[in-house]
């Protein structure tokens, strides 16, 4: 860090806590540190926006540097807030000043919520130490520094693509999603390692094996946003290609409803039916696979338990036509239209998970295979999605009609 003094806003309404963390600090580096203490939120945020409001000049200026706050450390009960709302308040009043949590409750899973709200680390009261304290100061202030600075790069980005609007919208759509969907895994992997790391001893072996399962569920949703992301990355550079093979398209699908009923058990029933020709065909498998298991998933995700989803393949004429159909929530009129954008979700997706690149990805994969997709949906009715794909040869996409 290039200041030589720290400046630290203590937002917390027990005195005997606030001179406890005095005295901690004071044992520390004396000359490093400078506190100032508040005991309301509204004073917090008051402060913070006065010390944050910068002009050209202030950047030079000896008060400026004496008076920017470096981090907070802030108490989740206050006389005018209480628990999580006391950080989402403050983070979304104040945005650029790092914010370790204080609380006097040894609950991880209100940690690991207030984390997600924003906050960099969090202390329980009673369990602080100097090396602690230390510590979470001065992770929470790089880890400030680096998310500053990826916010100044993504409105850099911004400006610099604001010439070419369907690609800045592309960009500045990317940088959200990413920077919401890579935060929250990457936040619980930190965290439970630390909670390993440093309470190893304290835990029970189910605690300890509930903090590596979050750990494998997080790098899982990594990996899967990962390779979605790359994907299409290659279709986007005109660098994925089609590999058709030779494929019986009855068993593969009756495979992949075999695997995904193993995987919903009772809560949904898949129903595979095939009907027509011989179901021989010449696709890429790999994309293959990448359509249906989006589309099934989706149909699965949206459907209410014990509800049944039907996936029908009929092969006449050459081409081989897929069916999906759900009795789910379906999807509003308005957003039909916008289903294959990247990173576009409908607006009764509610708290449902997803980052909005699936469809995208389903459409690139039956462009490649020079077929076409359709959608039919009515809200709190259902979906029905139609893959027509050819069974030998992209030149037959000429002859396919809906």
């Amino acid at each position: 860090m290039e200041k030589t003094t720290i400046h630290i806003l203590l937002v917390e309404d027990s005195p005997t806590d606030a001179m406890l963390l005095r005295q901690i600090l004071s044992r520390a580096n004396p000359g490093e540190w400078q506190m100032t203490h508040v005991e309301r939120l509204s004073e917090a945020i008051d402060i913070s926006r006065e010390n944050t409001r910068k002009t050209p000049d202030d950047f030079q200026s000896e008060s400026f540097r004496q008076h920017q706050f470096d981090v907070v450390l802030l108490d989740l009960y206050l006389p005018d807030s209480m628990g999580l709302d006391t950080v989402k308040e403050y983070r979304t009043a104040v945005p650029d000043i790092p914010v370790v949590v204080l609380t006097g409750l040894d609950d991880e899973d209100l940690a690991l919520q207030a984390m997600t709200e924003g906050a960099q680390d969090y202390l329980v009261k009673d369990q602080i130490t100097i090396q602690r304290l230390l510590r979470s100061i001065r992770h929470a202030i790089e880890r400030g520094e680096i998310l500053n600075k990826l916010r100044e790069s993504e409105e850099r980005t911004r400006q610099a693509l604001a010439k070419e609007q369907e690609l800045n919208e592309l960009k500045s759509n990317f940088v959200a999603m990413v920077s919401h969907e890579f935060r929250t895994p990457m936040t619980t992997i930190r965290t439970a390692i630390e909670m390993l790391q440093y309470n190893n001893d304290q835990l029970t072996d189910e605690r300890r094996a509930k903090y590596f399962s979050r750990i494998q569920k997080a790098i899982n949703q990594t990996i899967e946003l990962l390779d979605e992301i790359l994907f299409l990355s290659r279709t986007e550079a005109s660098k994925q290609e089609l590999y058709p093979q030779l494929l019986n398209l009855e068993n593969f699908c009756s495979e992949l409803t075999e695997s995904f009923q193993l995987s919903a058990g009772s809560q949904h029933n898949i129903i595979f039916t095939f009907q027509g020709e011989r179901p021989e065909a010449e696709m890429d498998e790999e994309l293959l696979n990448c359509i249906f298991t989006n589309l099934l998933s989706n149909a699965i995700k949206y459907s209410p338990p014990q509800s049944n989803v039907l996936f029908e393949l009929t092969c006449q004429d050459n081409i081989a036509t897929f069916k999906i159909h759900d009795r789910g929530r379906g999807i509003p009129l308005k957003d039909q239209s916008h289903l294959f954008q990247t990173f576009y979700r409908a607006s009764n997706v509610r708290t449902i998970k997803g980052t909005g690149l699936g469809l995208a990805i389903v459409k690139k994969c039956v462009d490649l295979h020079g077929g076409q997709i359709q959608i039919e949906s009515k809200q709190d009715i259902g979906t029905t999605v139609t893959v027509k794909l050819p069974l030998h040869s992209a030149a037959v996409s000429q002859n396919l009609r809906f």
